[in-house]
C-alpha cells in the first residue's frame, strides 16, 4: 500500500523497535497506537490498520524488542521482561505516536497482552482513550475450559524445562505462543500462576501503577474465545480502579458470525462485521487531553529514524 511506511523507533535504552506508519486515507481525526498479543508480529494487525487508516486515523503498530521484525540476534542475548516491554518498547512508542497529531487524540488498541500494559507504561496519561481487544488476566485456573489443559502443560512442564535449557522459550517449534525471550517467558509464567496477576506478584508497586490510570477505557470479550474467560476479562480490567471500564461480551451469533475466538476479530472479513458496528463509535467519542501531551515536543525521551 502506498501510504504504508517502515520506520525505526529507538526507545531511552537505546534499542530500535520495527514500527509501521499507516497515513490516513481521509482528513486526519487523530492517532492511534496498536499494541500486539503475546508472540504476534505487528504484520498480524495490517489489514485493520489499514481499516483504521481509511477512517482518518494515522495508525501506528510495532513489534516488541525481541519479536518479529524487531528481532536483532539471538534471544538467548536479550535481556528483557514483560514489565520492560512496557517501560521502554510502549512508552517510547506512545511518545512518538502523541507527537505525531498536535491537538488531535491518542487512542491505545491493545490486543490481549496489548490490553495489559497500559497499567505499566509509564507515560499512559499521554493517551485519550483505551480499547482493549481479548485482554484478560491470563491466570491459567479462569482460563477458558478449552485452554486449561494446554496451560498446565506449558506452565508446569514446558515452560520452565525448556526456557533454562535453550536460554529462551522455544514456542515456535511447539506450536505454542512463539519464540520469546528467558525473562519475558519465565514473569509470564509468574503472573499466569498467580490469582492476581501482575500486580499480585509484583506487588505494592505496580498494583498502584495499574491503580493511578486515568484513562476511559473501553473492553472487547467474546464469548468464544478460547483463551480468556469471563473472570480472565474482569479481573484485569478490575486491576484500572480509577479508569471508566465498560466490559462488552460480543456473541459471535449476534454479529452474524460462526465463530471469532481470540484473534478472529482481526480478520479482514470481519471489517463490516465487527470494526465498523463495534470500532467506528469509539472512534467518534474520545476525549482530548491536550495538555497532558504539551511536554512531549521538547521531550528527550526518543530519536525516531526513517528505516
Amino acid at each position: 500500500m502506498d501510504n504504508v511506511s517502515t520506520l525505526t523507533v529507538l526507545t531511552a535504552d537505546g534499542y530500535a523497535l520495527a514500527a509501521r506508519r499507516y497515513q490516513p486515507t481521509r482528513p486526519l481525526q487523530g492517532t492511534v497506537l496498536l499494541v500486539s498479543a503475546m508472540g504476534v508480529p505487528q504484520r498480524f494487525y495490517a489489514p485493520f490498520a489499514q481499516w483504521l487508516a481509511e477512517q482518518g486515523w494515522l495508525t501506528l503498530s510495532f513489534d516488541y524488542r525481541g519479536m518479529g521484525d524487531s528481532r536483532q540476534g539471538p534471544l538467548n542475548a536479550l535481556d528483557i521482561d514483560v514489565v520492560g516491554w512496557a517501560e521502554h518498547d510502549c512508552a517510547a512508542m506512545v511518545d512518538w505516536a502523541a507527537q505525531q497529531a498536535p491537538g488531535k487524540p491518542v487512542i491505545w488498541i491493545g490486543h490481549s497482552l496489548g490490553g495489559q500494559l497500559p497499567g505499566l507504561t509509564p507515560n499512559i496519561g499521554l493517551v485519550d482513550r483505551i480499547l482493549t481487544i481479548a485482554a484478560g488476566s491470563g491466570y491459567w485456573r479462569e482460563n477458558a475450559l478449552t485452554l486449561k489443559r494446554k496451560a498446565w502443560l506449558l506452565w508446569f512442564g514446558f515452560a520452565p524445562l525448556l526456557t533454562p535449557l535453550f536460554g529462551y522459550f522455544p514456542g515456535r517449534r511447539l506450536g505454542m505462543v512463539g519464540d520469546l525471550p528467558a525473562r519475558v517467558m519465565q514473569q509470564w509464567r509468574r503472573w499466569c500462576l498467580h490469582r492476581d496477576y501482575a500486580v499480585g506478584v509484583e506487588g505494592e508497586p505496580i498494583r498502584q501503577r495499574f491503580a493511578a490510570v486515568e484513562v476511559s477505557i473501553t473492553a472487547f470479550s467474546f464469548s468464544d474465545d478460547e483463551m480468556m474467560s469471563a473472570r480472565n476479562i474482569a479481573s484485569l480490567h478490575s486491576f484500572y480502579k480509577r479508569s471508566e471500564v465498560q466490559i462488552q461480551q460480543i456473541k459471535p451469533q449476534d454479529m452474524g458470525l460462526g465463530r471469532i475466538g481470540h484473534f478472529g476479530f482481526f480478520k479482514a472479513t470481519n471489517r463490516d462485521t465487527l470494526w465498523q458496528p463495534l470500532i467506528s463509535p469509539q472512534l467518534k467519542t474520545t476525549k482530548h487531553a491536550v495538555d497532558a501531551r504539551s511536554a512531549v515536543a521538547s521531550s528527550q525521551f526518543l530519536r525516531q529514524v526513517n528505516a
